[in-house]
């Protein structure tokens, strides 16, 4: 890494009543009394100060905030200005603060430089970049623990673990003549075995609350003309789809955002499955299966006003093929007109006027949810956390197989490759194009 100074606004763009601008470098405090005229400023303390831009022009009355390193959150000196809020003058701050020798952040780069000064290691730099996106409470949560080093404390004792057993192994190979003794070989396999029951409930409990840190996605499924619009407009509270009486009036997804309890979800209205009478309306059923299959819960619709026809039973037959290890709700509507549904083996778990009242949906919909982190157990927060897991268990697999012939050769190689696997999850041995790929996905001014 440069030795440059670099400078970004560190908050979201837009009208507010304040704003921050974030320097972190060498030349941090030099450019704080630059753009103030003061001529110090004491470590932790908020001084109320004049800005003025390089023409010696007032910008705004802000707080400077500095901090001397290594106590600060990129372990350099850093600069806080917390200014008004607004379009104006955190950009004339910010321009300020490059034409007096700061360069503008790349994304991701006060993190970069935290994890490279061994302030944070990478699973806390992923927490801290899912926490500003997180879509419910039970997430921040969980991000919160992460931030402070919870995953990095279990990732360090399974690798330590994975170590203890190499160092055996790689002092037999000195001494290859002479075989394991039979005791040793039955501890190495136990802990191994453990070891991977304890990564295999961490992957299996990472999986299924994937939807906790993504936002929920809920499906709602039908034949057309069932109420699926009337659905998803009673659970936004406002009409944001078209309500008709024709057949096929939905054509495509429509995907939108509510909160339920403290869940922020994505709830998805897709087009009435049928056989498609043209390429739009066949595009847009194909558009509805992909939702199902990346849904985590899925509402399931059905008209208690008409008889089951070949339409339901293709419903049906698509919620058993493409729902599994998901939540489905078989839902009826339309219970304030005559009951004509009838279906031998289909148990409704509950009956709904659509247009009036969802309210027990909505409760179901929150303790599926909120059930969903019921867990204890240690969390993976991105594909990259599970990827590196899955394959420290492969190689613990592996690594079974040459120890019971005693290969302690392969053996080892297949426990390094484990070892590097959970490094990478939190300080990898090297890699700069995965470290440049992973930062570069934080947002400006982190």
């Amino acid at each position: 890494m440069n030795n440059d100074t670099i400078s970004a606004i560190a908050t979201a763009n837009g009208i507010g009543s304040i704003a921050i601008i974030r320097i972190s470098g060498d030349r941090a405090l030099e450019i704080a009394k630059k753009l103030t005229n003061k001529k110090d400023f004491p470590p932790r303390y908020a001084s109320l100060s004049n800005v003025y831009n390089q023409n010696s022009e007032l910008i705004d009355e802000s707080i400077i905030i500095y901090f001397k390193a290594p106590f600060s959150f990129t372990a350099e000196d850093v600069v806080e200005i917390q200014c008004h809020g607004g379009f104006i003058v955190a950009q004339s701050i910010l321009k300020a603060t490059l034409s007096f020798g700061a360069r503008l952040a790349n994304a991701g780069e006060f993190s970069k430089r935290a994890f490279f000064n061994g302030r944070i290691d990478l699973s806390e730099a992923e927490a801290i970049a899912q926490l500003i996106e997180a879509k419910s409470e039970d997430a921040a949560k969980i991000l919160a623990k992460q931030m402070k080093g919870s995953l990095k404390e279990y990732i360090e004792k399974i690798r330590d673990d994975i170590i203890h057993i190499l160092a055996y192994s790689e002092v037999s190979i000195d001494y290859a003549e002479e075989d394991l003794p039979e005791d040793l070989v039955l501890q190495i396999e136990k802990k191994l075995e453990e070891l991977r029951k304890s990564l295999s409930s961490t992957l299996l409990a990472s999986k299924a609350r994937e939807g906790l840190m993504q936002g929920f996605k809920v499906a709602i499924v039908g034949k057309p003309n069932v109420g699926k619009s009337s659905l998803l407009n009673s659970l936004l509270n406002y009409n944001r789809a078209i309500v008709s009486e024709i057949a096929g009036t939905t054509r495509d997804t429509i995907e939108e955002q509510v909160k339920i309890g403290t869940h922020l979800i994505r709830i998805v209205d897709t087009a009435g499955i049928r056989e498609a009478s043209d390429e739009i309306e066949r595009i847009g059923i194909e558009r509805s299966l992909e939702a199902i299959q990346q849904s985590d819960i899925v509402i399931a619709l059905f008209d208690g006003s008409r008889e089951s026809d070949s339409e339901d039973e293709q419903i049906l037959s698509l919620i058993n093929s493409h729902t599994q290890n998901k939540h489905v709700l078989f839902v009826k509507n339309k219970i304030d007109l005559d009951s004509k549904f009838l279906h031998i083996g289909l148990e409704f778990d509950m009956q709904i006027n659509s247009k009036k009242s969802v309210d027990e949906l909505i409760v179901r919909l929150k303790k599926i949810m909120d059930t969903t982190n019921s867990s204890d157990e240690m969390m993976l927060i991105s594909q990259r956390q599970i990827s590196s897991v899955e394959n420290t268990l492969a190689n613990i697999e592996e690594a079974l197989f040459p120890l019971k012939d005693q290969e302690l050769e392969i053996f080892s190689f297949h426990l390094n490759e484990a070892v590097k696997e959970m490094a990478s999850i939190t300080r990898p041995f090297e890699n700069d194009e995965m470290l440049d790929k992973m930062f570069g996905s934080f947002c400006l001014g982190k």
